[in-house]
């Protein structure tokens, strides 16, 4: 009788996230909404990751996470440091190789992980720019949008609120004229209140859009005014009037 001995492969459940196996998870933390954007969107336009989102804990703290081959998720990683302590924000930061199974189904990682095949070609939207202001301050925030939207042609398309009192407007238009937003903003929030991080990302890719509030806005553009096309122009009868009779008016004598 032969005994069939199994291997430690066949001892685990399958799990579909196994088919993940050799990649990798990189996280950074700052304290600044638009510096961890700005730092993800280094993170992907330098290495092949994919971002999975970002996790905030209040008092500030943002993470950015990604997914990707470890030598991707290393260069990844490096490079976002750099943009995140140019930024004057970055906290910390993390590489996991391999991680299990557990641990992605617990954490906010794996939800998104399905999508990752399905986007095999993400396009870039090269007609837009996101400018991103964070103020101290519901108030100063305001002021700044209103500011920004006066001073060119943008959109005011989301905020986002991360504890601490820091608030983040996000607006979107050209290039320059989210540069130009974004300068007026500053001044204005920085007249009402405290001014604490701005960014400009001229060429987003989708897949940082996807995680943006202003990914999710959908602006309702007015429709022109639509004329039924069986409309007939009428012409209206001309009316004689009666002819005006002179009447003269005597005024009264005055008293003697």
């Amino acid at each position: 009788m032969q005994i069939q001995r199994r291997t430690p492969s066949q001892w685990q459940p399958k799990d579909p996230l196994n088919q993940y196996e050799g990649m990798a998870l990189g996280l950074i933390s700052t304290g600044s909404f638009p510096a961890i954007v700005a730092t993800a969107d280094m993170m992907l336009k330098t290495s092949g990751v994919k971002l999975i989102g970002y996790e905030k804990i209040g008092s500030g703290h943002c993470t950015a996470v990604v997914r990707g081959g470890i030598a991707d998720v290393r260069l990844a990683i490096t490079e976002g440091i750099q943009m995140a302590e140019q930024s004057g924000h970055y906290i910390s930061s993390s590489i996991i190789a391999r991680p299990l199974p557990n641990l992605e189904v617990v954490l906010p990682i794996g939800s998104r992980l399905g999508e990752w095949l399905e986007q095999k070609n993400p396009s870039r939207n090269s007609n837009q720019a996101i400018g991103l202001l964070e103020t101290i301050g519901f108030p100063a925030m305001v002021g700044a949008v209103d500011a920004m939207l006066k001073s060119a042609d943008v959109q005011f398309t989301a905020y986002e609120m991360i504890g601490a009192g820091l608030c983040t407007a996000i607006v979107r238009g050209s290039v320059a004229n989210v540069a130009v937003a974004v300068e007026a903003g500053m001044y204005e929030a920085e007249r009402i209140g405290e001014l604490h991080a701005v960014m400009v990302i001229p060429r987003p890719l989708e897949d940082l859009e996807q995680t943006l509030p202003v990914a999710k806005c959908d602006l309702v553009q007015p429709q022109p005014l639509q004329l039924p096309l069986n409309l007939k122009e009428t012409v209206k009868e001309v009316v004689e009037l009666p002819e005006m009779v002179e009447i003269s008016i005597q005024a009264p004598l005055e008293n003697q």
